[in-house]
């Protein structure tokens, strides 16, 4: 009686049917939520099925000769079921496999590919930056000589900057030429 008296002291719950699945997520967190130091248990992901091994001795052997009895046959074709499951399942397994290393193949090379292309397109940022660089150091020099040239009279101050030769890059070879022969 007296548990009877402490459920009905507990306070009388509302039903609640969620109408979507958000709203049955938000009642199932509500839920664990009002004892927060109970332990919660996550089941784990079931195990995936594997048939039994096959025996290592068989003891019943059946031969090929008349009188056998009948419940011989059930006990054959039995066995012929689940040595049948076990291909099956090894088949499947072998394709699964072949599967899992086409695919890391795959990824393998598009990361290959990817870092090409970052690496091509790195050297070409590098060069337009070193080229951007180089064209600022021209124009200041072509500045300083027009300074130099309208405080002094003479104006044999030459200032050359020497060009580096560029390296034949196929980044930024062109892929077609218009006109050209």
């Amino acid at each position: 009686m007296a548990e009877r008296g402490a459920r009905a002291g507990r306070g009388a719950q509302t039903l609640v049917i969620p109408r979507n699945a958000a709203e049955e997520q938000r009642l199932k967190l509500e839920r664990l939520m009002r004892h927060p130091e109970k332990q919660v248990s996550i089941a784990e992901k079931p195990k995936e099925w594997a048939p039994r091994p096959p025996p290592e001795f068989v003891r019943d052997v059946m031969g090929s000769s008349a009188g056998a009895g009948s419940g011989e046959f059930h006990v054959y074709r039995h066995l012929r079921r689940r040595e049948y499951m076990r291909e099956e399942f090894m088949e499947k397994q072998a394709i699964q496999h072949r599967l899992d290393e086409e695919f890391q193949r795959k990824v393998n090379q598009n990361k290959r590919a990817a870092e090409e292309r970052t690496d091509k397109r790195r050297k070409k940022r590098q060069k337009l930056k070193e080229k951007k660089i180089l064209a600022k150091k021209v124009k200041e020099g072509q500045n300083k000589e027009i300074d130099g040239s309208e405080t002094s009279s003479n104006g044999e101050e030459e200032v050359e900057v020497e060009v580096p030769e560029e390296k034949a890059d196929d980044s930024e070879a062109p892929s077609f030429i218009m006109g050209g022969r």
